[in-house]
């Protein structure tokens, strides 16, 4: 009896664990895939950000989004990111600041910079985007964290394609891993409604 209430108690564990190993096997294999198409906008995720610079991180997305922008993929950019602990900037205004310097027209740059977290700024994308009648978008991150952020935004109704900035440096496989499994938790805690 004993052993069988142990089991009845390690299934849930084991079950849980279970799913967040196919999860973060899922974010795996979107976090390589190029699915750029046509769509309204190009929504490229926060990092931070140096005193009104990008850091490395925020430049190789915003680089990303540039090139989809010159193959005419959409014709607006939406930056997004809040301040993170910068009383003057924020990774949206920043972002928005490095495109122009790039040649990005203003007017083709929408930017949010209130988002705290990811979902927070996907929230207000969402928002930006029902207000200005745009229905799909081509998401730039970093590979591990573009599934999480399409299922996110396909939850309301939004075609997502995902295009992951070319990687930088070189990540071991166990960081690669860390990455997907701490990916895969925020996306379980969304499930359940807990916003990260």
């Amino acid at each position: 009896m004993k052993r069988l209430t142990a089991w009845l108690c390690l299934l849930p564990t084991i079950t849980l664990l279970g799913y967040m190993f196919y999860v973060a096997d899922q974010i795996e294999r979107q976090s390589v895939m190029d699915e750029s198409q046509p769509a309204d906008v190009i929504l490229v995720m926060g990092a931070a950000e140096y005193r009104g610079r990008p850091s490395p991180v925020l430049a190789g997305r915003l680089n990303h989004a540039l090139l989809l922008y010159l193959k005419h993929l959409a014709p607006y950019i939406l930056t997004t990111g809040g301040a993170g602990g910068d009383p003057d900037f924020t990774e949206g205004e920043v972002g928005r600041a490095y495109l122009v310097t790039h040649g990005v027209p203003a007017e083709a740059i929408i930017t949010e910079k209130m988002g705290a977290t990811t979902v927070q700024s996907l929230d207000a994308a969402i928002e930006t985007m029902r207000r200005m009648s745009l229905h799909s978008c081509i998401v730039v991150s970093d590979g591990y964290h573009i599934y999480r952020v399409k299922r996110v935004l396909q939850a309301e109704g939004i075609k997502v394609y995902g295009s992951p900035r070319p990687p930088a440096g070189s990540l071991t496989r166990n960081e690669l891993r860390w990455l997907y499994l701490r990916q895969a938790v925020g996306f379980m805690m969304w499930q359940v409604g807990i916003n990260l």
